[in-house]
């Protein structure tokens, strides 16, 4: 059994540190390998240039998740990794989250010599994580792409105002602008020139970054190809309405941060003079977590903590 416990406890912590590893460090190595490729091969057609090499990690999931099928599920993690620009596939991802999952679970587990409850907080808390992580990389790439925006489809129209086409002003825009949206305009140009319609390669944009600026960019510029007009004027009416927007939005965050900084405070303040009082006089709150009436409060508490939480984020989230 010690044995085992060791064993369990070295998987669990090289598993934890790989994975911080692989997500600090492997944007950074991708890079490398990109200009590694373009140092050696750059002047050799692409048919004849090796393909990008695979990290070791990559493929140990990708062996890992061939055992996992695809479903619709899969395909809607795709969609998801795409708008974080995580470069894994939907079961790739999958097969991480339930090792993020399975890993904590069984290593405490066997260093508890059974199953409970803190091997199942850390397994819910494994499942959890890389959620977490997906959203947040989700939220900082929208939140850059909306900043783009407005000075992407000014520098869009000025090329129409010169001559140019709608494709070649995208082609300009994605050049001379910086990711998530070169990125993406350079996508949906190589999807053009492979032959997809310009209006399914833009509602594909749309869909991949899930903007609500770029939903109301794509359905103009569709309307406009249909029934026609000034794209130019169009799109610079598109970009001070995007400015308006961030303009007032700014002021919503001004008027309503003190709602949030309450709402902070009054979530924050039970815990703080409970830990308080816990390091002074412990024995003062040893009854709420022994006898059944106090636990039942201390339930009650959380979750009325929760929802009063819920309550002002939902008060002081105003949609412009």
């Amino acid at each position: 059994m010690p044995v085992l416990m060791a064993a369990a406890s070295f998987i669990a912590v090289s598993s934890l540190a790989f994975a911080v590893l692989y997500l600090v460090f492997y944007r950074r190595q991708r890079v490398a390998w990109r200009l590694d490729r373009v140092l050696a091969w750059g002047a050799l057609p692409a048919e004849t240039a090796p393909a990008d090499p695979v990290p070791p990690e990559k493929g140990l999931l990708a062996r890992l998740a061939r055992h996992l099928p695809g479903t619709k599920l899969a395909r809607r993690v795709d969609l998801e990794l795409q708008k974080a620009d995580i470069p894994l596939k939907g079961v790739e991802f999958l097969t991480l989250n339930i090792l993020a999952c399975l890993l904590p679970l069984i290593g405490i587990a066997l260093l508890q010599g059974g199953f409970s409850a803190p091997a199942l907080a850390g397994g819910l808390v494994g499942a959890l994580l890389p959620r977490v992580y997906l959203l947040r990389r989700q939220r900082s790439r929208l939140a850059r792409f909306n900043a783009q925006i407005a000075d992407a489809l000014v520098l869009t129209a000025n090329s129409l105002k010169a001559g140019y086409s709608f494709l070649q002003a995208m082609e300009i825009t994605s050049r001379e602008m910086q990711p998530p949206i070169s990125t993406e305009f350079a996508r949906a140009l190589k999807e053009m020139n492979l032959g997809v319609p310009t209006e399914a390669a833009l509602e594909a944009t749309a869909e991949r970054v899930g903007s609500d600026d770029l939903d109301l960019v794509v359905t103009a510029v569709i309307i406009q190809r249909q029934v026609g007009g000034n794209l130019a004027r169009i799109l610079e009416t598109i970009a001070e309405t995007i400015r308006e927007r961030v303009r007032i939005k700014g002021e919503i965050k001004t008027l309503t941060a003190q709602g949030r900084i309450s709402g902070l405070i009054i979530t924050l303040l039970p815990v703080g003079i409970g830990l308080f009082i816990l390091s002074v006089n412990p024995g003062y709150l040893k009854t709420l977590f022994i006898h059944p009436l106090g636990k039942l409060m201390l339930g009650l508490g959380f979750v009325g903590q929760i929802l009063g939480m819920l309550i002002i984020r939902k008060i002081v989230n105003i949609e412009v």
